[in-house]
């Protein structure tokens, strides 16, 4: 299965894909909006884990112009935020989101909304 981090923190990106490898999934990345959507465009990703607060376009748009691209649309998107701001998360899936993960999170809650959104 193939993984796109769009994720501006650097040290959260690595992490994250430290964690995916070792459970054996191909991962892929961008810094922010505008690389993630031409990456995920090329690498075709089952999930994308998208971040809301990104560079270049912001993670709620990226999520409206991936679901709206047929190259894209069918990968499922968890959004990431390290806002609890009220009407994020309905924001969130009123753009296409599959779910939704607030920060910092662990290793077991990523890999269970991983298999949630892969499983629908």
């Amino acid at each position: 299965m193939k993984i796109l981090i769009i994720e501006d923190d650097y040290s959260l990106a690595d992490n994250i894909t430290a964690l995916l490898k070792v459970k054996g999934y191909e991962v892929g990345f961008a810094p922010d909006g505008e690389a993630g959507i031409e990456t995920a465009r090329q690498m075709h990703p089952d999930v994308i884990l998208l971040d809301i607060m990104i560079p270049k376009v912001g993670g709620f748009d990226a999520c409206r112009i991936l679901r709206g691209d047929p190259q894209t649309m069918k990968a499922k998107i968890i959004m990431m935020t390290g806002l609890d701001r009220i009407g994020d998360v309905d924001r969130a899936f009123a753009c296409g989101a599959a779910d939704y993960l607030i920060k910092p999170f662990d290793s077991e809650r990523l890999f269970k909304k991983i298999e949630k959104v892969t499983r629908a």
